[in-house]
């Protein structure tokens, strides 16, 4: 998507992009939300199993660029569980948070969702404390349907449940 300062894409992650994921799942200020940072160990083979499944067309997992520059990722995946539904889930680095790139880059997924027959409805978890993932969700026209406790990596979160139909 553009506007008149800035140019913002996304495409695929690929291993290339170790350095980005480690920078944003180890970092205490973005994982502030999600219980704390995540040790670097193992996480390359987190992402090798994210790439596997981008490839093979099972996820979508695209990193942000914003004029040449990797800022964050955007994802859309459905859980293991059976009765669950499809997640969207969006992380931005601090250096480049507060001008509008998780926003414009979950409205570009959003249309690609509609555009494709694959989903009747995403949902978003942000922490409940967590406003600028909130407001990502009011802005993109997710209603919110309450709040609930979320398993994250072994650590329980309290989240809003936000939904949106994509059919």
């Amino acid at each position: 998507m553009t506007d008149d300062t800035r140019r913002v894409e996304l495409r695929p992650i690929t291993m290339e992009d170790l350095p980005l994921y480690e920078a944003l799942l180890t970092d205490p200020r973005m994982m502030t939300e999600l219980g704390g940072p995540l040790a670097r160990e193992g996480l390359a083979d987190k992402l090798r199993g994210i790439v596997r499944d981008v490839e093979a067309g099972t996820v979508w997992f695209d990193v942000i660029v914003e004029d040449g520059v990797d800022v964050g990722t955007v994802c859309v995946w459905d859980p293991d569980e059976a009765d669950a539904s499809t997640e969207i889930g969006w992380m931005v680095l601090p250096e480049h948070q507060g001008r509008g790139l998780a926003s414009t880059a979950v409205q570009d997924v959003l249309r690609r969702a509609r555009s494709e027959p694959r989903w009747t409805h995403i949902d978003a978890h942000p922490g409940v404390t967590n406003a600028a993932s909130n407001a990502i969700c009011r802005k993109a026209g997710f209603s919110k349907l309450g709040e609930h406790d979320v398993d994250y990596v072994g650590r329980t979160l309290r989240c809003a449940h936000w939904r949106v139909d994509v059919s």
